[in-house]
């Protein structure tokens, strides 16, 4: 601090008069001894171990910035009980629309001073007070404080600890803040028992584009709530309601309006435990979201029972892009149904199956099926019981082009490929010159040593130019092997990260 205000003298003895070049100057010091370079419009201090002094130099600095719009401070511990200082300043920043505050250890005192702040700026549209534990039952003081007609377009709260009354006092806020478009209170156990006061005021955001509600503790009559409230918000775009895990018997006969989301892009309701009730629902109402982009479904075990209806009619969403549905207990049947879907899904990007063994010996079927407008970039096997013969068909389609494109490959947990079978698929990797991750791993339990294929990856690798993650756990690698490898990056000039 001495040198700064011994720099800062200097600066008005040569310059005097020049108060815009001290003001830059001292801003620049202070940035620069945070590596990070001046911008007028963003300040980005995310995870920068600030100390108190600082927040101290931070508050000095601000009103020198008017034309701020945009400050992130997260993952700074030292913001938690010191925002009263810095608030102050926001009177300054008439411009600002961004402010992130993840992870600071904020208390409620800082939530006061926070409420009262945004009296001061009011153009802020992203308020981000995610991951600060400290702050659950005292929302309702910067609730309270929000400006009616308040511009605020993204609220994220996501783990704070919000309790039920927390989840009732934003339940008030909604109908002051009918702009907004982005709401994600996920990872907050007990909003789900306040959802039904939550639910009742969306009416007043009409314009609600995504909504984040994954591991909030809904139960049965949580999708029922939320239903009645869909056809209040038709411009919604993503919903998220996974890990809620009391929720399956929800979805049957109160799913009706969730057909009203013409709009919607992504739909996540994996490990919601659905049951084959629910699924019939479904079944009736997914293939009517023909804008849906993004579907998760993973790790609800009875959609393997009764998905081939479900599967089949993917075809009536031909812009799905992302379709996860690992360990979903698929059998044969619904596999099948699913690669004859595949044939009308031009748009394809990502496919995960990992986690369902009926894939093992019958990848063919999926594979020959993929249309050949799709661009795969992401392939997800991991334990699926996968054969030799599955790594075989693998390798043809690979250099029959389907797979150009492909970016990521996850083909670990199957240990019943032999050597021959990853050496034939090693043969016929190098065509995919757009890999980056490639993960073979073993079980943790079964750790085998490296046989004959090891060197016909040795010889991919140098036309895998792009590659930059390898995971080889439970492969058990000679140190002459271990220096193959490392070799691999000095004489090809790559740079990959070995996991072994």
């Amino acid at each position: 601090m001495n040198n700064f205000r011994a720099g800062t003298q200097i600066m008005k003895q040569a310059l005097p008069g020049a108060e815009s070049t001290l003001c830059h100057w001292r801003v620049r010091q202070f940035l620069e001894k945070l590596d990070k370079q001046p911008n007028n419009k963003v300040l980005d201090l995310n995870n920068c171990a600030l100390n108190a002094s600082d927040i101290k130099e931070l508050t000095a600095i601000i009103p020198l910035l008017p034309d701020l719009e945009e400050i992130d401070l997260s993952w700074n511990d030292f913001i938690g009980g010191a925002l009263q200082t810095l608030t102050l300043q926001f009177s300054h920043m008439q411009e600002l629309k961004v402010l992130r505050l993840n992870n600071c250890r904020l208390t409620a005192k800082d939530i006061t001073f926070l409420g009262e702040a945004l009296e001061v700026i009011p153009y802020l549209e992203v308020l981000d007070l995610s991951w600060n534990n400290n702050i659950g039952g005292s929302l309702f003081i910067l609730t309270q404080k929000m400006p009616k007609d308040y511009n605020l377009r993204t609220l994220k709260i996501t783990d704070c600890s919000l309790t039920i009354e927390d989840g009732k006092s934003l339940a008030q806020l909604l109908h002051r803040i009918q702009n907004l478009e982005e709401l994600d209170l996920s990872i907050n156990k007990n909003i789900g028992c306040s959802l039904k006061s939550i639910a009742q005021e969306l009416k007043y955001v009409s314009g609600l584009k995504v909504l984040n509600l994954h591991m909030c503790g809904l139960k049965q009559d949580g999708f029922p709530c939320l239903d009645d409230a869909f056809q209040h918000i038709p411009e919604l775009k993503k919903l998220d309601v996974s890990c809620n895990k009391e929720m399956g018997g929800g979805f049957q006969n109160s799913a009706a309006h969730l057909a009203n989301l013409i709009n919607l892009e992504v739909l996540d309701l994996h490990q919601c435990r659905i049951t084959e009730e629910d699924m019939a629902v479904l079944t009736q109402i997914i293939p009517l979201l023909s804008s849906l982009q993004e579907l998760d479904l993973s790790s609800n075990k009875s959609v393997g029972i009764s998905s081939d209806n479900l599967l089949s009619r993917f075809r009536f969403l031909p812009k799905l892009k992302s379709v996860l549905l690992s360990n979903c207990s698929l059998l044969q049947n619904s596999f099948a149904s699913l690669a004859e879907a595949a044939l009308h899904l031009p748009e394809l990007k990502i496919l995960d199956l990992s986690w369902n063994k009926c894939v093992g010996g019958n990848l063919k079927l999926i594979l020959k099926a993929l249309n050949l407008e799709a661009e795969l970039q992401e392939l997800r096997l991991s334990s699926c019981s996968l054969v030799d013969k599955d790594l075989a068909c693998l390798a043809l389609v690979i250099q029959d082009g389907p797979l150009a494109k492909l970016q990521k490959l996850d083909l670990s947990y199957n240990n019943h490929i032999s050597d021959q079978g990853w050496s034939t698929f090693y043969q016929g990797i190098v065509a995919l010159e757009q890999l980056s991750e490639l993960d073979v791993s073993l079980r943790p339990a079964s750790r085998r040593d490296c046989g004959e294929w090891f060197g016909k990856l040795l010889a991919a690798m140098p036309k895998l130019p792009i590659l930059s993650e390898l995971d080889l756990q439970g492969w058990i690698l000679s140190e002459r092997q271990q220096k193959q490898l490392e070799s691999c990056n000095w004489n090809n000039e790559q740079n990959v990260h070995f996991d072994t």
